[in-house]
């Protein structure tokens, strides 16, 4: 074996003895140069995810100016309002509950002395038009500079396309596409009307790497990206920063995680990042997205840089850990129907 080896290693040689000079040198220079590309883009890496930070969030408006935060009682979105608001700004603040919604208004006022909120109650799963109508009426008049698009629904644990209830299909598209859509609608004018403004859409790992078993939400997070950058493009124009923030798994409700480790941070450690590091994105496939989290962007770095995101090894890879959630879900949930 070792001598086969030895002679394909001298036929190698010599063939590229045989290959002109020129020719050896513009290889050369290829390999040098793809290289030189991936220690670039690890430069890149260590940078926003350790050094770089981006604006201070003043460019988006002077204190007082107001935040509009969806899905903003529970998870993500109460700990962007809670940023934002220790960064002076007045939050009118959108999600179901009423009384989650008013209990949090009051603690944020209670924290922060002259803070002013608005809050509004409304289902995104029912698409109803007439809490769009009521968003505008609360909103109009006001100096609103930065939109958090966060509010979202998955699949309640993972599940095959075919075995998904028509209900959950529906509330992930509504909630996830036609709500922000349409919340984008609403505020979107006042933002480009005043020449300066941040949309921050929240992304998934989901969206950038195609998930069996999570195959709906996965689409719809596709779909925002997609939509978001096209956006970003339609907007710049008018000073509007359109971001989409990629995210792997956090310790909220939705991810159902409770424990934090190395790389799943808690919501605090998350949206500080994500508003600490608006526009680093010199990494990713799509223009005006970034995956803020270290560890986060660490991890989708390595997979882009190996195996490749959209592979196919990505997708089995993905399908067959989810398999494997959905069957400790569901052997969880009958050792808990045994105990009633």
């Amino acid at each position: 074996m070792a001598s086969q080896i030895t002679q394909f290693v001298e036929k190698a040689l010599h063939f590229w003895n045989t290959v002109p000079q020129s020719i050896q040198y513009t290889f050369a220079a290829l390999g040098a140069l793809y290289v030189a590309r991936g220690l670039l883009s690890f430069l890149r890496l260590l940078l926003n995810s350790f050094i770089l930070s981006g604006p201070n969030l003043r460019k988006y408006g002077k204190k007082g100016t107001w935040a509009v935060v969806t899905g903003a009682s529970d998870g993500l979105g109460k700990e962007f309002a809670a940023q934002l608001a220790s960064k002076g700004f007045n939050l009118i603040l959108v999600s179901r509950t009423q009384s989650k919604l008013d209990t949090f208004a009051k603690e944020l006022r209670l924290k922060w002395s002259g803070l002013e909120t608005k809050v509004l109650a409304m289902d995104y799963s029912q698409d109803n038009d007439e809490d769009y109508e009521r968003l505008a009426k609360l909103i109009a008049g006001l100096d609103v500079g930065i939109l958090i698009n966060n509010v979202g629904r998955s699949h309640s644990i993972p599940v095959s396309f075919l075995d998904t209830e028509k209900t959950e299909l529906q509330d992930i598209v509504t909630i996830n596409c036609l709500g922000t859509l349409k919340t984008t609608k609403v505020v979107a004018p006042i933002l480009a009307a005043r020449k300066k403004g941040l949309i921050l859409t929240m992304g998934s790992f989901a969206g950038t790497m195609p998930t069996p078993y999570l195959a709906t939400y996965s689409g719809s997070k596709a779909f925002l990206q997609h939509w978001s950058s096209s956006l970003a493009s339609e907007l710049a124009p008018h000073g509007v920063d359109v971001q989409f923030v990629i995210s792997y798994l956090v310790t909220t409700a939705m991810s159902k995680i409770r424990r934090t480790s190395l790389l799943i941070p808690g919501p605090k450690e998350f949206v500080r990042s994500a508003l600490g590091k608006i526009g680093l994105d010199s990494n990713e496939n799509f223009p005006n997205t970034y995956t803020p989290w270290w560890s986060h962007n660490a991890f989708k770095w390595v997979i882009d840089s190996t195996v490749g995101n959209t592979s196919a090894f990505t997708i089995w890879q993905n399908r067959k850990m989810h398999v494997d959630i959905r069957n400790r879900a569901l052997r969880k949930a009958a050792r808990e129907a045994k105990k009633q």
